[in-house]
C-alpha cells in the first residue's frame, strides 16, 4: 500500500491533467509546509525508483503505465 504523501504527488498528475510535470509543480502536493515540500523530492526518487514515475530531464517527471495504474486504485 502507498503511503498518502506518494499518492498526493501521483494525484497531482490528474488534477492538473497533464502527462508530465516539473518538479516545482510537484513542490505543491506538499502544500504550504516548507519541510513537507523538501519530502516530496524524496518521495518523487522513490517513486522513480519502484517504477511509478520516469524522468523526462530538465526536472520533468512523467507517470509510467505502472504509475497510471496506481492513481486508478
Amino acid at each position: 500500500m502507498m503511503d498518502e504523501p506518494a499518492q498526493r504527488v501521483l494525484a497531482m498528475f490528474a488534477e492538473l491533467n497533464s502527462e508530465t510535470l516539473d518538479l516545482h509543480t510537484l513542490f505543491e502536493a506538499g502544500g504550504n509546509d516548507p519541510q513537507a515540500r523538501e519530502q516530496v523530492f524524496d518521495i518523487v526518487s522513490r517513486l522513480v525508483s519502484d517504477g511509478l514515475l520516469e524522468e523526462r530531464g530538465s526536472d520533468f517527471y512523467a507517470l509510467t503505465e505502472r504509475g497510471r495504474a496506481a492513481t486508478r486504485r
